[in-house]
């Protein structure tokens, strides 16, 4: 049997033969804890699958990934497991027009983030378990038909160590023989499935609306995290986004929350951002904050909350058939996050933050040599998993803004609610969303589907502006470019502004919105404005395009860009320098001095984390390596000097105290970041809680300026699960043969870290303050690659062969060490390759940076 990687035309032929009615899954989870047996920990599953055949006497298969199988028996029929269970498939003969199928399986628990996890707090020996299963891992926990269209009824019942708690996505509880029971779930697709147990802090709320009928619906709210993060747990905050998210989205989709209770569980080591089980999201922990952070975490920690809600309806009541309309559900929700949240919260500036970061991810993948239209062609469960990308996400909401504009928002809405009242419950294709949406707006979707949806790449947007002998403007055009590869140009609705200088700020005098059609629009409306500053294309981000400038307005930029008064204005023109530094069209230095110059007046703390996050960017990997040196020192000075001007106490200092340490590289530096820890050196209002300290401690680490025992010291102080991680990083960041040799062999040769510490022991391994020490590893990862994908689960595969990739090693030697190897490797998976390729491109965008950046210092 193909084993494990389900692909589409197998998905397919299934799907046209059986349909499910419902599933009856019991799980015996009091083997989570005891002592560890010989073998791999397991646990009983039970499960009973009820479902009809189009063609009696057809054969199929169910999904099962078990170390072993007790029994299976169809339809009264005993099977002999050793014949029809293969690890990964349970091969079905002879089916009836109704079967019911019942496995019974010892399943194993996951220390990868993939199916059941088990994790063992450290600080207090507590077990907690969670589910985790898009694209499809389900058939990790239970025997089960895993592909999206599949859907039908789930029954979970679970018996659990005294003391435990366990929760699923219908609503239930302990009853009197201390078996867990839960309420049938709707009809929903496996991936979506979830059972979290465990001594859990749980607190509790409720929402309630009532309708313009006078029917009143009610929805008991939970939120959840590990005892030991009890007392940072601002359950408040969550509850107050939540409902804040339920009135909007009730408020815009005309359709009730389907599922009755709405739990949201922040668990460890997750290896996502969250999951949108309907009544049981899961949340990484990390959103439970430990210490002071910015209000750019409490956003980005609200929009997740809203991403997943906005799921609800879009991909949990209505679902994509197949993979390939993985966008259906994740650019919706992507959109929905940021159009809720600066609609209905607190974070009014939200599509700040989507043009500055979002768009960053989807213009990088889009670029990418494994780019794909947004409707991708996903063959089988390997492609799926590498497709939750900037693309399936950030692309595609920031395609769908462009389809608000274009629609206009009230038919885009309602064609939403004529979307969900069609296909509840049901699964979809492309097609039935462009039906509904060309139904109320009368508009040709099937031409802005192909242009939007169905190709790939990002097109540049130029203005070229002549003027007249008095200083006006004769002519603004708009020039469409697009990359050879991909060479189409699309229709973009977007706004052009005029900005001039007023009293020392940079302000919009004129705004035009203009159809781009082919390679040369003329925007006639601002014909006669007087000379401008600056001409900002697509100003208020309404489509999706590499924004470029000419010459006066980089001109302008080079020394005022912190002088534009809007905020979402000043996002998008940095957004667009970063993408003139990383195509080799601007100097990385350039970017640089433009951070040194202006980001100590960025009063978005999302836009200036991400400008440090780009400053650091452009210093290790697209600044000459000549210059690294001293625009490491650039960065350190200047972090220093706006560290010590931002307000006491405030987020900006917070920010600027991070971004020093990362930075750090003089010996004084390291003698502040040990006074600062010490307690010896103060900053006025800077207080270093324990989140600060160990991003205080890793730089000291990576440079040899502590050794062991001051790491293990800091565990002492912390010794939690969070303290674990930041332990194992700063271990394996000292630039020592030794401990690179010990993170190396720790990551590729054993499986025994969790996929968090493994995640930690990467990221500590690769410092780019140590390419001597780490080069010796380049060959050994090209030997090693195929092994590890073969061996591990896609997960860690995916973690070990992107984090271990030697992009450190950026000279032309192992540009052809990677070509070798992928001409060696031609029959390789296919999604290996892909992530060999997206990390030549970006090497290969490295050494073009470079060589911009050495011709730079060369004039």
């Amino acid at each position: 049997m193909p084993g494990e990687n389900l692909s589409r035309d197998e998905a397919r032929e299934r799907a046209e033969l059986l349909s499910v009615e419902g599933y009856d899954v019991s799980l015996d989870l009091r083997s989570a804890v005891g002592d560890a047996p010989d073998g791999p920990r397991t646990f009983r599953s039970l499960t009973t699958i009820r479902f009809r055949s189009a063609r009696p006497g057809a054969s199929t298969f169910a999904d099962l990934i078990a170390p072993s199988v007790t029994s299976v028996t169809l339809n009264g029929r005993a099977l002999d497991p050793a014949e029809v269970f293969d690890g990964s498939r349970i091969a079905l003969d002879g089916l009836a027009e109704d079967n019911v199928l019942v496995v019974d399986a010892q399943c194993a628990y996951s220390r990868t983030g993939e199916g059941m996890h088990r994790f063992v707090d450290p600080e207090d020996g507590e077990v907690y378990l969670y589910t985790q299963y898009e694209p499809a891992d389900s058939r990790r926990v239970f025997a089960n038909f895993e592909q999206p269209d599949l859907k039908a009824r789930f029954v979970f019942e679970a018996q659990a160590p005294e003391g435990w708690t366990v929760w699923s996505n219908g609503a239930g509880g302990q009853e009197a023989d201390k078996v867990w029971r839960f309420a049938a779930t709707e009809p929903i697709s496996t991936y979506i499935t979830c059972v979290v147990a465990g001594p859990y802090h749980y607190v509790t709320d409720s929402y309630t609306r009532t309708f313009d009928d006078g029917h009143k619906l009610e929805i008991p709210l939970g939120a959840m995290c590990r005892k030991g993060l009890a007392r940072h747990f601002d359950a408040d905050d969550i509850f107050l986004i939540t409902k804040q998210g339920l009135d909007f989205f009730h408020e815009n989709f005309d359709f009730p929350y389907p599922f009755g209770k709405y739990d949201q569980a922040f668990v460890p080591e997750y290896n996502l951002g969250a999951m949108e089980n309907p009544g049981l999201v899961t949340f990484r922990e990390e959103y439970i904050y430990r210490g002071k952070v910015t209000q750019a975490a409490y956003e980005r920690r609200a929009n997740v909350i809203l991403h997943e809600m906005a799921h609800m309806w879009f991909g949990d009541l209505v679902t994509m058939v197949w993979w390939d309309d993985l966008w259906l559900k994740e650019s919706f929700a992507d959109f929905m996050g940021s159009f809720s949240q600066a609609e209905a919260t607190r974070f009014t500036n939200s599509w700040v933050t989507f043009a500055n970061n979002r768009k960053a991810w989807a213009y990088r993948a889009d670029q990418l040599p494994s780019t794909h239209p947004i409707t991708a062609d996903i063959r089988d469960l390997e492609d799926a998993k590498l497709n939750f990308d900037g693309i399936t996400y950030a692309k595609g909401a920031s395609v769908l803004k462009q389809l608000v504009a274009y629609v206009g928002r009230d038919d885009f809405l309602e064609g939403a609610r004529r979307y969900f009242k069609r296909h509840a419950y049901g699964n979809t294709r492309l097609g039935d969303l462009l039906s509904v949406l060309e139904e109320v707006s009368g508009r040709d979707m099937a031409t802005w589907s192909r242009s939007w949806l169905q190709t790939a790449g990002v097109n540049s947007l130029t203005p070229v502006a002549t003027y007249d002998a008095g200083d006006r403007l004769t002519e603004l055009a708009i020039v469409q470019e697009a990359a050879e590869t991909h060479p189409e140009l699309r229709p973009h609705r977007v706004a052009v502004g005029l900005y001039r200088n007023e009293a020392g700020a940079l302000v919009r005098y004129a705004r035009a919105e203009v159809d781009v059609e082919g390679p040369r629009t003329v925007v006639t409306e601002l014909a006669g404005a007087e000379r401008p500053d600056l001409i900002l294309v697509n100003d208020d981000d309404l489509t999706y395009c590499k924004i470029r400038f000419d010459e006066g307005s980089l001109t302008t930029l080079r020394a005022h860009l912190g002088d534009i008064s809007d905020p979402l204005a000043r996002a998008l023109c940095w957004s667009a320098l970063w993408n003139l530094t990383r195509d080799a069209l601007m100097p990385a230095r350039d970017f640089v001095a433009l951070v040194l110059a202006h980001a100590g007046r960025e009063s978005d703390i999302g836009v200036l984390q991400m400008l440090h996050s780009q400053a650091q960017s452009a210093v290790v990997h697209y600044a000459a390596p000549g210059w690294r040196e001293e625009g490491g020192r650039l960065l350190a000075e200047g972090a220093l000097h706006e560290l010590r001007l931002a307000e006491p106490g405030s987020q900006h200092q917070l920010t600027w105290a991070r971004f020093f340490a990362a930075t750090a590289t003089t010996g004084a530096d390291f003698q502040l970041l040990q006074g600062l820890l010490a307690g010896s050196a103060k900053i006025d209002g800077l207080d270093v809680d324990q989140e600060l300290r160990w991003a205080l401690l890793e730089p000291l680490a990576a440079h040899g300026v502590v050794d062991e025992s001051a790491i293990d010291a800091e565990l002492a102080r912390d010794d939690t699960a969070s303290g674990k991680r930041h332990q194992v990083r700063c271990l394996a960041a000292r630039p020592s043969e030794a401990v690179k040799a010990q993170a190396w062999a720790q990551v590729v040769e054993s499986d025994a870290l969790s996929n968090a510490l493994a995640e930690a022991t990467i990221s500590g391994f690769n410092q780019p303050s140590q390419r001597a020490l780490t080069a010796p590893y380049a060959p050994k990862y090209f030997e090693v690659i195929e092994r590890v994908w073969a061996e591990r689960s896609i997960q860690i595969g995916m973690d070990i062969v992107k984090g271990l990739f030697p992009g450190l090693q950026d000279d032309e030697a192992t540009l052809a060490a990677t070509d070798e190897w992928l001409t060696a490797h031609e029959d390789a998976a296919p999604a290996l390759r892909r992530l060999v390729l997206e990390a030549r491109d970006d090497l290969a965008r490295t050494l073009r940076g470079q060589a911009c950046d050495a011709a730079a210092a060369a004039h």
